[in-house]
């Protein structure tokens, strides 16, 4: 390990340490976020309102010296308030360009299952294609670019349930659950302190890492090697989801891609230059779980994604 990949590293888990002067608790959470920017990838959290999820995509912000924009999700949202639209000028009898909110390095989509699927498909090409095509014209968007998104669970009256093809973009489905007592009380305490959530400056966040530490964490990244039963041990678990009784859609070749790519991550960032089973085991549960789908049988049982993959890992074969 070079000393240049010692202060990415530093840098990378300052972020965790600022976004904690914010959000209490949510350390997987905040440890997703993480993994998804050494991936080059985008977050989806899940959890019922009040739960910080917003707050911790703006702590992300903050921790990082990029430019942030932010997306309020609602019904009667249009596509091109998310990527922009052709403008006529008076002036010059012309149609020009105006950027929309995508055009920026972490877009905060707040709320995405609040709006319909037209409206949430404008992210598709953005995700995938990192640039934006409007009247026949691709026009690229910033380096880093990140979409951390927020959604209620899908039982809440006036969400839509996001397609299989705009999940399967998403690098990892973090859940953030209701705090515990002991963090519950801590919040409490941070509120009754003073703490606004409206204010991180004044709470102290500041920009600790930027572009350049984010490449060269990239880059550290790509080195970290993958012997070929890490690659097995990969491809077994996500063809044992394809064949499981529980599920009618078990996950693809790019979510196995996902998984090897979140894994090493989080082997970087443990301190290791190599892949473990235990690494796999580690980012399973969030890199997949959107990637599944549970027959309408065992989800009237009460089975969950979750539940299913944990099993598939304790059955499936780790290399030794």
């Amino acid at each position: 390990m070079t000393a240049t990949t010692d202060s990415a590293r530093s840098s990378l888990e300052a972020i965790r340490t600022e976004i904690g002067k914010a959000v209490v608790g949510q350390d997987s959470a905040v440890t997703g976020l993480v993994v998804a920017l050494l991936c080059r990838g985008h977050v989806l959290l899940e959890g019922v309102p009040g739960v910080a999820k917003t707050l911790l995509v703006r702590a992300l912000a903050a921790s990082l010296e990029l430019d942030t924009k932010r997306v309020q999700f609602t019904p009667d949202l249009m596509p091109s308030d998310v990527t922009g639209s052709l403008v006529y000028d008076a002036r010059t009898a012309e149609f020009s360009f105006q950027n929309g909110p995508v055009f920026t390095n972490l877009l905060l989509a707040d709320e995405i299952n609040r709006t319909p699927p037209k409206t949430q498909s404008s992210l598709l090409e953005a995700m995938e294609e990192r640039q934006v095509t409007v009247d026949g014209t691709p026009r690229e968007l910033p380096e880093p670019f990140l979409v951390a998104a927020t959604m209620n669970p899908v039982e809440y009256e006036g969400t839509y349930p996001l397609p299989e093809a705009q999940l399967d973009r998403f690098l990892l489905k973090l859940t953030v659950p209701l705090p515990s007592r002991e963090d519950e009380i801590g919040v409490l305490t941070r509120h009754a302190a003073g703490f606004n959530p409206r204010d991180l400056q004044a709470a102290g966040l500041r920009p600790v890492a930027g572009a350049a530490d984010l490449e060269a964490a990239r880059e550290a990244v790509a080195k970290v090697s993958v012997s070929p039963e890490i690659a097995g041990y990969v491809v077994d678990v996500c063809r044992a989801t394809r064949e499981s009784p529980s599920l009618t859609l078990g996950v693809s070749p790019r979510g196995a891609t996902a998984l090897l790519a979140t894994a090493r991550a989080w082997a970087w960032l443990t301190g290791r230059d190599y892949v473990t089973p235990d690494d796999v085991k580690a980012l399973a549960l969030p890199t997949l779980r959107h990637r599944v789908q549970l027959r309408p049988e065992a989800e009237m049982e009460g089975v969950t994604a979750d539940a299913v993959i944990t099993a598939i890992l304790s059955h499936v074969p780790v290399p030794r």
